[in-house]
């Protein structure tokens, strides 16, 4: 498997390509983008070429103009690595799995993904309230189970 800092200097011109390309779908101009996410109009045409890398900052505006996830452009950009993830499963494999898919277009790869994202934000916060349960009063809960136990019908005859 490829390392995450030589996954992050292929990445740049790929991220440049997918970044042109999004534009390009939001039918935005050059000048347009870079007047909407803040960044001046050299600096955006350096980076869809590919000789920039740009910081998370920088990309967290581009996605916030072109209306997609961020994220998606921080793992393209090489920042974030996909493999990384908070159960230590194999995220990586369900996020470019919808990034690569054909049959989806960009809209419904971000819906997807953010999709993706709040499950495993709420399992993952399950997880943890399981491992860490918050106390409760001894008392209130041994008084409780023998009154919340009821008898089937089949034995009430």
């Amino acid at each position: 498997m490829a390392r995450l800092s030589d996954r992050a200097a292929g990445a740049v011109g790929s991220l440049g390509e997918y970044l042109a390309e999004q534009r390009r779908h939001a039918q935005l101009s050059l000048r347009q983008l870079s007047d909407l996410a803040g960044v001046s109009n050299p600096y955006l045409s350096q980076i869809e070429r590919g000789l920039r890398k740009p910081s998370a900052d920088v990309l967290q505006q581009l996605a916030k103009a072109l209306r997609i996830s961020a994220e998606t452009l921080y793992v393209r950009a090489g920042i974030l690595d996909p493999d990384d993830s908070s159960d230590g499963r194999r995220a990586a494999g369900v996020v470019e799995a919808v990034l690569l898919d054909p049959a989806l277009n960009e809209r419904q790869k971000r819906v997807l993904l953010d999709v993706y994202a709040s499950f495993v934000r709420e399992n993952t916060s399950d997880d943890d309230a399981a491992v860490e349960p918050e106390p409760e009063p001894a008392e209130p809960a041994a008084a409780e189970k023998p009154a919340a136990k009821k008898t089937p019908a089949s034995k009430r005859k």
